[in-house]
């Protein structure tokens, strides 16, 4: 799913610029992000991971897990970004209940992917 379509209307958003550290492994963060323009590398122990583009969302199994990152995300490219914190995180599950469902369905692709790059 393209997140960005539900926030291109948002003006309050964060800007990066290329070889910026968005999120970092280890480290606690109060928000996910959605990537609103731009490119973004993930990164798990400095291997790249996969890139990410628009519509792309970044930090969500820490903000609700509530745990430190799992991996790093660096831009790749300027990136505009847009903050989601848990009271909003949860907004949005009450009022939009496909998020919820679009947000496990990333998880669950990025966990099949690193499942399959352990597996060779």
């Amino acid at each position: 799913m393209d997140f960005s379509s539900l926030f291109r209307h948002e003006t309050d958003t964060v800007n990066f610029a290329a070889g910026d550290t968005i999120l970092k492994q280890g480290e606690m963060s109060a928000v996910m992000y959605v990537l609103m323009d731009g490119e973004a590398e993930i990164r798990l122990d400095d291997r790249l991971v996969c890139s990410v583009g628009p519509g792309a969302l970044l930090g969500e199994l820490a903000l609700i897990e509530q745990t430190p990152g799992s991996a790093d995300v660096v831009a790749k490219t300027a990136c505009k970004l847009v903050a989601i914190d848990e009271h909003r995180f949860r907004f949005l599950v009450q009022q939009t209940p496909n998020f919820a469902v679009d947000v496990m369905k990333v998880i669950a692709q990025r966990l099949r992917a690193m499942n399959q790059r352990i597996a060779g």
